[in-house]
């Protein structure tokens, strides 16, 4: 099959069947706003419950078979999805603007996560655990935690809802996934690939478009109802704290990946072509719109001219323009990310300065060497502001967007202690050549993640993913890791004494002599 979409209007799916919606939205492509990409039906809170009731149908009869059979099942959807790589990212890069490599790049994390999970089907391990009590045995299992429900955002619209739908399918949960509202078409795309390639069973894997109002009234609903069992979230801190907020009302904890103000700092002994280069990938790459991009640049007062003069270079001469040529950079994901970027623009103070234009590409404020119709998109100028301080918003806050901060530091510590300072605590990078200054950043640093002469961003589907503080509640994805989100241990004790045997009670000392001394 190819990643193509049946029907003209796209509608939410509920227990295998398509259902009505409410409201027609148009999705458009953002590199050229009068191409329309597909329509999408928005549903309601009761099209999310429904959703959820059918999950919580499906999910005992899922659970029953065997993990080893689930991972087959995920390895079915990782090759169909490999086959059709280039439908697919080619989806994505029409209807969020993401560069064409990225998104080739992006979908291939959903390959990645699919062998590496296949195998885990035959590694859900329990233990055999020792009883201080003759005759009696031990065990711990994983258990499924039910039905659960992801949200997720549209920058990732594939690679990122994979980091929770994968996992959580394996582990025998089902799954209502609610996309971003400004993805739909590629999101369909992903539910079909899934719902063919795993020959999933109605009700496993219900997906659900509505808006972010409606979908907070379906899941308070489904919570208040024990739909649903567990929730995973991808998005701003704001919103991540609500749903955190919601869980938790319920007595659960849901797996928040939010926001970042991600540091990238330079030391006097860094490679500064390499730090320029992964400067400029951190902060622009997907126009800056990742939870993972470059914040502010720490750099050491030795060294900050050079660097700086270098970064204006690249960024000068970096290629911007039609996400399906090779660029950087294309536009905005959205119009309402648009709107908010040109709001952070307003941060920069006087005491700031700017190399280059800044704002909306247009005929009056081109850029040299734009490929295609900057008028035709959302494409933005990228921005490095230097002069930027420890008490400056554009210092302290996340802008989701192609603008990076420049700040000096006189030594490590003080590096470090910027580093921390916004509160956030997704990812770090550290640019040097001395092992006990990386060493020294690790330790110091809040991040959940440190790169070491990389960039801020990238991930790999076999290492912890998420962050602290304002990035998340502690809670990581990928990995083995990601099966404590998605999996409860259950503690079995086993007695065949014939007789009651109660622990710290009956439990058999051996007598030691007290009183023996050496040498008597």
């Amino acid at each position: 099959m190819t990643a193509q979409l049946e029907s003209t209007v796209i509608s939410s799916v509920v227990a295998g069947k398509p259902v009505d919606g409410h409201s027609v939205v148009r999705s458009t492509n953002p590199a050229r706003l009068s191409e329309v990409v597909g329509e999408v039906a928005f549903g309601d809170a009761d099209t999310f419950v429904a959703a959820a009731e059918a999950a919580k149908t499906a999910q005992r009869d899922w659970a029953k078979i065997p993990a080893p059979i689930r991972g087959r099942a995920i390895a079915h959807i990782g090759r169909l999805v490999e086959d059709n790589k280039e439908a697919l990212a080619r989806l994505v890069t029409a209807e969020i603007g993401k560069p064409y490599a990225e998104a080739l790049g992006e979908v291939q994390e959903i390959v990645d996560t699919c062998d590496f999970f296949l195998g885990e089907g035959r590694r859900l391990y329990g233990q055999t655990v020792p009883s201080e009590m003759p005759d009696k045995q031990l065990f711990t299992h994983r258990v499924p935690v039910g039905a659960v429900a992801v949200i997720t955002a549209g920058n990732f619209p594939v690679a990122v809802p994979s980091w929770y739908i994968v996992p959580a399918l394996l582990a025998g949960n089902t799954i209502v996934w609610k996309p971003a509202d400004y993805s739909p078409v590629v999101s369909a795309a992903f539910h079909e690939i899934f719902v063919r390639g795993g020959g999933l069973p109605d009700g496993v894997f219900n997906l659900v478009f509505s808006d972010g109002e409606q979908t907070f009234a379906g899941l308070q609903r489904s919570l208040e109802q024990g739909l649903i069992d567990k929730i995973g979230f991808t998005g701003s801190s704001a919103v991540g704290r609500e749903v955190g907020a919601l869980a938790g009302r319920h007595l659960q904890n849901a797996c928040l990946e939010l926001g970042g103000k991600n540091p990238l700092v330079i030391t006097p002994n860094a490679d500064l072509d390499l730090a320029v280069e992964g400067a400029l990938f951190s902060g622009f790459g997907t126009a800056g719109q990742r939870c993972t991009s470059l914040g502010t640049v720490i750099v050491h007062e030795s060294v900050h001219d050079e660097f700086l003069a270098r970064l204006t270079k690249a960024v000068a001469a970096a290629k911007i323009g039609d996400p399906a040529d090779d660029v950087l950079m294309g536009p905005m994901l959205d119009q309402k990310f648009a709107d908010r970027y040109e709001e952070y623009l307003d941060w920069i103070q006087p005491h700031h300065t700017v190399a280059g234009p800044t704002g909306r590409i247009t005929a009056d404020n081109a850029r040299d060497g734009f490929l295609g119709d900057a008028t035709a998109g959302l494409f933005y100028h990228p921005v490095v502001v230097d002069g930027v301080q420890a008490d400056d918003q554009l210092f302290l806050e996340e802008t989701f967007g192609p603008i990076i901060g420049v700040i000096t530091y006189t030594d490590l510590d003080q590096a470090i202690e910027l580093a921390n300072k916004p509160g956030y605590g997704l990812s770090s990078a550290i640019y040097t050549t001395d092992p006990q200054e990386a060493f020294r950043f690790r330790n110091g640093v809040g991040a959940g993640m440190v790169s070491i002469n990389n960039s801020t961003s990238g991930a790999e589907a076999h290492l912890p993913f998420g962050g602290n503080g304002k990035s998340g509640n502690g809670s990581r994805q990928s990995g083995v890791w990601v099966l404590d989100q998605f999996t409860r241990w259950q503690s079995v004790n086993w007695d065949y004494s014939g007789r009651l045997q109660k622990a710290q009670m009956d439990t058999v000392e051996l007598t030691p002599d007290r009183d023996f001394r050496l040498g008597s």
